[in-house]
């Protein structure tokens, strides 16, 4: 077993609960069945959001998934001019096989922030 760290990142039409709640849920759904890991595999997960969400935490997404024995941390993500409003974007660390190749997860609109990474997801 080897340490990995992904990237991931989602897109919420609004700075509501549900919103937040929704679209963390669909990233680490995604990321885990992409990555075939589940919550006994991950080390920790950083989340961070943009100035313009503040409705909801998104852990508590994570912990509604199985993430509730995993070390969660949210931040906001440093506001830069112009860049993509609305994002929830995560790190996550955990272990997986030596030949397991991470794959990042880009969903909605966030996928523009990656683009290199469009054509394998």
């Amino acid at each position: 077993m080897r340490l990995f760290a992904l990237r991931g990142a989602s897109s919420v039409d609004v700075n509501e609960s549900g919103a937040i709640l929704g679209a963390t849920s669909w990233l680490m759904r995604e990321i885990m069945k992409r990555n075939q890991i589940g919550p006994d595999d991950v080390v920790s997960c950083i989340f961070t959001l943009t100035a313009d969400l503040d409705a909801e935490f998104p852990a508590v997404a994570a912990r509604q998934l199985g993430f509730d024995k995993v070390p969660l941390l949210c931040a906001k993500e440093v506001e830069v001019p112009g860049s993509l409003p609305r994002v929830i974007r995560v790190l996550i660390h955990y272990y997986a096989d030596e030949s397991h190749e991470a794959k990042h997860v880009y969903l909605g609109e966030a996928r523009a922030l990656r683009m290199d990474l469009e054509a394998a997801q």
